[in-house]
Parts: C-alpha cells; sequence; structure tokens
C-alpha cells in the first residue's frame, strides 16, 4: 500500500521462528494437560492463533503469499447481541465419541457396576443393569463416572474422542426444573459469551502448517 512501509524479511523470519515457538509450547501444553478445560490449554490455544495470524499478515504484506490454513477470525463468527452484564450463565458441552472397542466398553462398563453395587448400603441384590449391549454400557460408565472422567480415560474405555464444543451463553434466570425438558432449545450463538472447540481438524491444520515452515 502506498505510504503504508512494507515488513521487512527479517520481520517475517521473525514472526515464523515465533509462530514455531507458538507451536511448541501448544504441543507442550496440550501433552501435560489437566483435565478436557485445561486454562493452560486454552492459553496455548490462543497464542497460537494470534502468532500464525500475525506471521500470514506479514507474509501476505512481504511477499503476497498466503499460509495453506485458516486461523478462525472473531469476525467470522456470530456477533454477541446479549447483554453487557447478564444476570445468568449457561454453560453448554457436547463431545462426540466413537465407540471403537466394544469389548472394553463392556468389559469395563461391568466392571464399573459391580463395584458401585458393592459400595451400596443398602442390603438389596447388586443391580442387573443388562451391560451387553454398547448403548446400556455407555448408560452405566455416565452413572458411574462424571464426563470429564469419561473424557480422560476415553481409550482406556474403548471410545475415540472427536469433536467437542462448549459455550458459555448469556440467559434469563430461570426457575429450577424449568427448562429440563428441553435444555438445549434455547442455545442461540448471538448470545454466546465464550466458545472453545475441539477437533482433529484443527491438528490436521497444524500439521500442514509445521510442514509449510520447516
Amino acid at each position: 500500500m502506498t505510504g503504508v512501509a512494507q515488513p521487512t524479511p527479517e520481520q517475517v523470519r521473525a514472526a515464523a521462528d515465533v509462530l514455531k515457538s507458538a507451536i511448541d509450547d501448544h504441543l507442550a501444553a496440550v501433552e501435560a494437560r489437566q483435565g478436557e478445560s485445561d486454562p493452560a490449554v486454552f492459553a496455548a490455544y490462543d497464542a497460537l492463533a494470534a502468532a500464525a495470524e500475525a506471521y500470514d499478515e506479514l507474509l501476505y504484506d512481504a511477499y503476497d503469499e498466503v499460509t495453506p490454513f485458516e486461523v478462525p477470525s472473531s469476525s467470522e463468527e456470530t456477533e454477541y447481541e446479549g447483554p453487557s452484564n447478564p444476570e445468568a450463565v449457561s454453560v453448554l458441552i457436547r463431545r462426540d465419541y466413537v465407540i471403537k472397542d466394544l469389548i472394553a466398553l463392556v468389559d469395563h462398563a461391568r466392571r464399573a457396576d459391580a463395584e458401585a453395587a458393592e459400595t451400596e448400603e443398602s442390603s438389596t441384590s447388586p443391580r442387573d443393569t443388562g451391560t451387553d449391549s454398547a448403548s446400556s454400557a455407555v448408560a452405566v460408565l455416565f452413572d458411574v463416572y462424571d464426563p470429564d472422567e469419561i473424557a480422560q480415560r476415553a481409550d482406556e474405555l474403548g471410545l475415540e474422542p472427536g469433536d467437542a464444543t462448549l459455550w458459555v451463553s448469556a440467559v434469563e434466570p430461570t426457575e429450577p426444573g424449568e427448562w429440563l425438558d428441553a435444555p438445549f432449545d434455547d442455545a442461540d450463538p448471538r448470545n454466546i459469551i465464550y466458545r472453545f472447540e475441539t477437533s482433529t481438524a484443527y491438528e490436521d491444520d497444524l500439521e500442514a502448517l509445521e510442514r509449510d515452515l520447516h
């Protein structure tokens, strides 16, 4: 652009070095993460996204070239239209799993169910939940373990994690039990205060970036 100083090759190279470091930091945070919603991973993700965007802009300004990946931009997301000071917030979480080992899934469900029955303080006989099918085994596991523990032990339980998303949305205060019959019907992207996704699609983008930079 006329009148605007173009980035120097040194500035572009420095941005590439920052990006490489951000990739290493993100991988280290993922490898050491504590739970599905580790804030260190979120911070590393944000730093990686910022470094990638900065490098992409400098590369384009200096050489009229672009990178083979795309960093999600807040301008492409639905603009927040909720109140500045909401009276309440709602957290919506979705995690997908592929059942990759039915035998392991059923086996863990049977053992978890038996252990839970042994610790019950009642004198009734052990429950007969029939954990021969994937659906019944999944029901038992989610009854015994909390969702975060299942996310951390997915591979051990015969599950393969898929895409996941977390929405924090501004809502109106509700009465107890008011929305339980249809808990997700009122989810409105325009009221999202914070949103975070994990997907192997992003990992593919990062691998492509790393191949391009080395």
